[in-house]
């Protein structure tokens, strides 16, 4: 059990410092073997990959923040339950959007598999790349039931309702500066 804690308090930062840490060591290397007067033909091309599946991943790391850019205007105008039902509808409608994603870009991705098309350097196949897009957005659709499982909670009077907007959260940030 402490595993699957650890595996669902971790993943995204863990995958996040991996991808990061393999795109920046990459690119350096590219930049040192340059100026040497050689160039390697794989790093460009491992960088590029490594960010794709950065950013997928990071999608999720921002779900699971409840740190996504968002319009908060609405939020301003409404009291705590409010908040949170346009919270909840908002979660709603994105997940259902990360269905699709999965849905479609799963598709892709096996078509690719199946051709068998492989990247011009590193030979890898092109459908690993794009299979980025459906785990992202699945590790996302997960991180936003955990949310509306939390939320309906909430609703339910279950646990005390904390729905924070940007405000809520500069106003908390600056109480802690100042302590």
């Amino acid at each position: 059990m402490n595993i699957i804690r650890a595996i669902d308090r971790r993943l995204e930062e863990f995958l996040l410092v991996v991808f990061s840490t393999l795109m920046v060591s990459v690119i350096f290397l590219q930049v040192v073997m340059r100026v040497t007067g050689n160039s390697l033909s794989w790093s460009e091309e491992l960088g590029r990959y490594s960010f794709i599946w950065l950013v997928y991943i990071g999608i999720s790391y921002g779900v699971k923040k409840q740190r996504h850019i968002k319009v908060e205007v609405m939020l301003l105008l409404l009291k705590e339950k409010g908040k949170l039902i346009v919270a909840m509808i908002a979660n709603v409608l994105f997940f259902v959007f990360c269905l699709y994603v999965i849905f479609y870009g799963y598709d892709i991705a096996s078509q690719l598999l199946s051709f068998g098309q492989k990247s011009p350097a590193l030979h890898i196949p092109m459908g690993a790349v794009y299979m980025a897009t459906p785990i992202g957005f699945g590790l996302s659709a997960i991180r936003l039931l955990q949310n509306l499982y939390v939320q309906f909670k909430m609703l339910t009077g279950k646990q005390e309702v904390q729905v924070e907007d940007e405000r809520d959260r500069m106003k908390k940030q600056e109480g802690d500066d100042e302590s």
